[in-house]
């Protein structure tokens, strides 16, 4: 658990309010003017009164902005253990990602994300989950940590979503039993209001995408000038109110050719809005951006979080998290030999009207 300890104000910190304030009395009681009723003394008595005042707001405003800024230091140093940045290539994958919390002035929040290079391939994974800002914290926490284990432990998809349903299912009871002591020995009902949607892919060495998606939104795949989303399937309930099948679906989603594209995104991207109450145009900035040269996923990802901040004032109303992939891989011999096997079935990526 991470902490911000209060500390005792130290003999440096107190120096000042004690010089003001035997400042302010020695002159009150051992100074003459203070002791007459004129309308000078009077004005010189205010004017003394109000400099220790103004003295002692300055050394207060002074100390808070720096305990502000060590809590900022602290959060940004979660933020980095638990949703630490991921590197600019992974097994033959672009990567690029990023995150704004609508938290003012917090740099985490209820949205995660991460990708892992494995012998199964690049696997990843995005989720959101219920509520924001600091409190979502540790939900977060406990489904990384799940899913960085099982990425490399667990041969299939399934198995892996199915570790972070149990990791889920214990941090919400130890929650639980934390916030509700006198409960103790009893088992609570954690689940009934949390929830997390989480997507996770796998990127195979050949290319081929492969999903499992419990209530999140799909990814856009950006083809060309085309933009789409990967897949028009119904996704599974989010994890927490209801149990998993028994054997959930991967979903094959075809192949990621060199020069494409995935943004996965959490809902707080797509549902944010203007002052006017519109939504967020997502799929038309992404369109926007594959007219930019070049593209990359480094200029994908400014090209949204720059048209979102825009789109909302500065001050989105949710946390949004955006990941970005791109195969840097060429052509295998066999694709160059038959260049219609370098092709397989999948969703046709609508063009933008």
């Amino acid at each position: 658990m991470i902490r911000i300890k209060a500390r005792a104000p130290t003999g440096r910190a107190t120096v000042l309010p004690t010089v003001w304030g035997a400042a302010a009395v020695g002159y009150k009681f051992g100074c003459p003017l203070a002791q007459q009723n004129g309308l000078g003394a009077r004005i010189v008595t205010s004017a003394v009164f109000f400099a220790v005042g103004t003295g002692l707001i300055l050394h207060v405003r002074r100390t808070l902005l720096r305990e502000l800024r060590l809590a900022r230091r602290v959060a940004r140093a979660a933020q980095n253990v638990v949703l630490r940045p991921l590197p600019p290539r992974l097994g033959g994958i672009d990567v690029a990602a990023a995150q704004l919390s609508a938290d003012r002035g917090a740099s985490v929040g209820g949205d995660l994300y991460e990708a892992v290079a494995t012998e199964h391939g690049v696997r990843v994974v995005m989720g959101d989950v219920r509520g924001h800002g600091l409190a979502a914290l540790g939900t977060v926490a406990a489904l990384l940590g799940s899913f960085r284990e099982a990425a490399h432990d667990e041969a299939r998809l399934d198995r892996v979503l199915r570790r972070l349903d149990r990791a889920l299912a214990r941090h919400l009871r130890d929650r639980a039993r934390t916030g509700h002591p006198a409960h103790a020995g009893a088992e609570p009902d954690p689940v009934s209001e949390e929830f997390v949607t989480v997507l996770l892919l796998e990127i195979g060495h050949d290319g081929e995408v492969r999903a499992l998606n419990c209530g999140h939104p799909w990814p856009y795949l950006l083809s060309g000038t085309t933009v789409g989303p990967l897949s028009r399937l119904d996704p599974l309930p989010p994890l927490g109110p209801f149990p998993l099948p028994a054997e959930p679906a991967v979903r094959s989603c075809g192949r990621l050719l060199p020069g494409e594209l995935l943004v996965l995104f959490t809902d707080g991207a797509e549902e944010a809005r203007d002052a006017r109450g519109r939504f967020f145009p997502l799929p038309e900035v992404l369109a926007d951006a594959v007219r930019r040269q070049p593209v990359t996923p480094q200029t994908v990802l400014r090209t949204v979080f720059g048209a979102l901040l825009d789109h909302t004032g500065g001050a989105p109303d949710d946390d949004a998290a955006l990941l970005v992939l791109s195969s840097a891989r060429g052509p295998g011999p066999e694709a160059a030999a038959d260049p219609g096997a370098r092709f397989t079935p999948r969703v046709k990526a609508e063009p933008l009207r």
